[in-house]
């Protein structure tokens, strides 16, 4: 998923009434896009507040920022989800994205501080959120052809996919694409957290769902 970023304003406040501390926070928003587990809420709140989602195995430290998102949007992406590898969280294949081959892939962006999205990408990798991250600098200015690798970890390459309210889309994946990388069967309680995610943020039923399911085990809808 090139990134310049704008002043987003909500049209019941200005930055006096805000006061300072939300103004900054204001200044430093993005937009970070899951297609995966994070789509749900409760699972996403793990790497907010803390915690171990419903299925997991293990426990998230949490973000040094722990205020929610201040609002969520459901994301149409071009490009296709697969699941690869093996997750020690979930005991099975997690979902990545490849921005380069063609489908369609259904998203939740949550509106989120460049400290946020360096805490949520640290803990994909299984690190602990840190002070200066360097990805809180990466994200507040351009990508070059964007994307931007920080290394070659399983979520360490950073993409942009679109804007939003004139704020930068940015998502995680692998540095390899689907067609590189054997694919793997995710666990039923992963998937079970997708759907859930899909059913919050779009509304899809049962059935909806498992065809969405079906096209991305078939190679992805064209």
């Amino acid at each position: 998923m090139v990134v310049s970023l704008v002043l987003f304003r909500r049209r019941d406040a200005s930055p006096a009434a805000a006061g300072p501390d939300s103004v900054g926070r204001v200044m430093s928003q993005v937009w970070y896009v899951s297609y995966g587990s994070n789509m749900s809420s409760a699972r996403f709140a793990c790497y907010i507040e803390g915690g171990r989602p419903p299925g997991g195995s293990r426990t998230n430290p949490g973000a040094r920022d722990r205020r929610v998102p201040a609002r969520s949007a459901p994301v149409d992406l071009p490009g296709t989800l697969y699941f690869a590898g093996e997750s020690s969280q979930w005991g099975g294949g997690v979902a990545f994205y490849d921005n380069a081959r063609p489908g369609f892939t259904a998203a939740r962006a949550y509106l989120v501080t460049a400290a946020q999205l360096a805490d949520i990408a640290a803990q994909e990798m299984y690190r602990v959120p840190q002070d200066g991250d360097p990805l809180e600098e990466v994200v507040l200015a351009p990508l070059e052809s964007g994307r931007h690798e920080l290394g070659p970890g399983r979520y360490e390459t950073l993409v942009e996919v679109g804007r939003r309210d004139g704020l930068p889309l940015l998502t995680f994946t692998s540095p390899h694409g689907a067609d590189h990388v054997e694919h793997t069967r995710p666990a039923e309680a992963y998937l079970a957290t997708v759907a859930e995610g899909l059913r919050e943020s779009r509304g899809w039923d049962d059935e909806r769902i498992a065809s969405y399911f079906a096209s991305v085990a078939a190679g992805g809808p064209g």
